[in-house]
């Protein structure tokens, strides 16, 4: 009986006989790591009862003081579509904005934090392939999430509204649109957070950076001055505050629903393009 000797060239032979993964099982595997998180499903928990829960308390306030306005107030309300821009608030924006970074950091800070990182990229190879898919989950889970809120939002705050006669309903013009520009809102910040943690690759670090690119870096620009105007027309904020302002406002620099779409579609593309490009011949 004679042992057959296995030589490296054999070993090497076999190892790349071996087919790649396929983009499928990534996103499978991410899809399991995403939610294999006790703390996952209670973060999104939390991010929906917040924001949704803010808008309906702001609803609610109108409703119980509506009988303290004057009949001025109250016919400003109607005229300037104040119910349809209750439906989803600047400060639940805010918030739903500062959740989504830190989730989108935590996603990608998380695995390089516990070396779970060096796991994944030992097993396979195609970096590249690896962010695509971990991208596209984030971007699934939160526009699901996106939407549960925004129409969650609308119908609650609609609803309380329509005890006073001023509620509207999902066919009302330009409903569709607060609620669409409400709902993807949350995977433009949330793929915002992972390509800055990508590149930085520190949690705390990149939910700052996040946080001031999201939130604090809109506030510099003024809508006053052309140029700043302009700089804060491409702010995902901003974006998000043309698409669902009223009719009857008004700015010195308007611009146009398409525009604001636009942003959105930018930030989307460059954060994912940034995200699987950012790990590519880089040490974990």
């Amino acid at each position: 009986m004679t042992a057959h000797l296995t030589l490296p060239s054999e070993v090497a032979a076999e190892a790349s006989a071996e087919p790649p993964a396929r983009f499928r099982d990534l996103l499978a595997a991410e899809w399991l790591k995403l939610w294999s998180l006790r703390s996952t499903p209670w973060s999104y928990v939390v991010i929906f009862l917040a924001v949704a829960g803010f808008n309906a308390g702001t609803a609610y306030d109108t409703y119980r003081y509506w009988t303290s306005r004057d009949a001025g107030s109250r016919a400003d309300f109607i005229q300037d579509g104040m119910s349809l821009q209750q439906a989803f608030t600047g400060n639940a924006a805010t918030i739903l904005l500062l959740a989504a970074g830190a989730v989108g950091a935590v996603t990608v800070t998380g695995e390089y934090g516990t070396g779970l990182i060096r796991t994944t990229f030992a097993a396979v190879p195609a970096r590249r392939s690896v962010m695509a898919a971990k991208a596209a989950v984030l971007a699934a889970v939160m526009t699901v999430l996106g939407a549960l809120i925004a129409v969650t939002s609308f119908a609650a705050t609609q609803a309380i509204l329509s005890g006073r006669d001023l509620g509207v309903p999902f066919d009302h013009p330009g409903a569709v649109r607060v609620v669409a520009a409400s709902a993807l809102l949350l995977p433009v910040g949330a793929l915002t957070g992972m390509a800055i943690g990508t590149l930085v690759r520190h949690m705390g670090t990149t939910i700052v950076l996040a946080v001031g690119t999201l939130l604090i870096l809109p506030v510099v620009f003024s809508s006053d001055r052309y140029w700043s105007a302009l700089a804060s027309h491409t702010m995902p904020l901003e974006a998000w505050q043309r698409l669902t302002q009223p009719a009857t406002f008004a700015t010195p620099f308007p611009w146009s629903t398409g525009g604001a779409w636009t942003v959105y579609a930018v930030w989307t593309s460059v954060a994912v393009l940034v995200t699987v490009a950012g790990v590519h011949r880089r040490d974990q």
